[in-house]
């Protein structure tokens, strides 16, 4: 179940619908900021702490212990990263049926010890305490 969740959290707004685009240059780079300081947590292995960091609404719907078994089977076998690239940096608001509020989605071309061309979509959502938190992690 909690797996479950931590999937539909992963793809909200990302995947299945079209998010309205918007020009916002403020906000995607505070957004991108705050991604980057996850992904360093997440990089190094740190999923406990990335919990911590993640959206409020993204913690009250999946346990830390099920959020740090899911990152251990999706990051362990990839190994460490070796580059990332940005490729892209949009903000969003969602359609219908998406949670309410403010998004930015960023892609990364990644590649890492054990799989290249990989591609990692981040979004971050302005919290309920004016901060940007990652709400959500895809690797394709």
């Amino acid at each position: 179940m909690a797996l479950t969740m931590l999937a539909v959290l992963l793809f909200c707004g990302c995947e299945g619908k079209e998010l309205e685009s918007q020009s916002n240059p403020e906000a995607e780079k505070a957004a991108t900021e705050s991604a980057e300081v996850w992904l360093a947590l997440v990089d190094s292995g740190r999923y406990a702490e990335s919990w911590e960091q993640a959206a409020a609404y993204s913690k009250a719907s999946i346990t830390k212990d099920a959020w740090q078994k899911y990152f251990q089977s999706l990051r362990g076998p990839l190994g460490r990263p070796i580059s990332r690239k940005l490729i892209s940096c949009q903000y969003a608001i969602p359609p219908p049926g998406v949670p309410k509020g403010e998004y930015v989605v960023i892609q990364y071309s990644t590649i890492f010890e054990k799989k290249r061309d990989v591609v990692e979509t981040i979004t971050p959502v302005l919290d309920k305490d004016g901060n940007w938190r990652v709400s959500g992690y895809f690797i394709k």
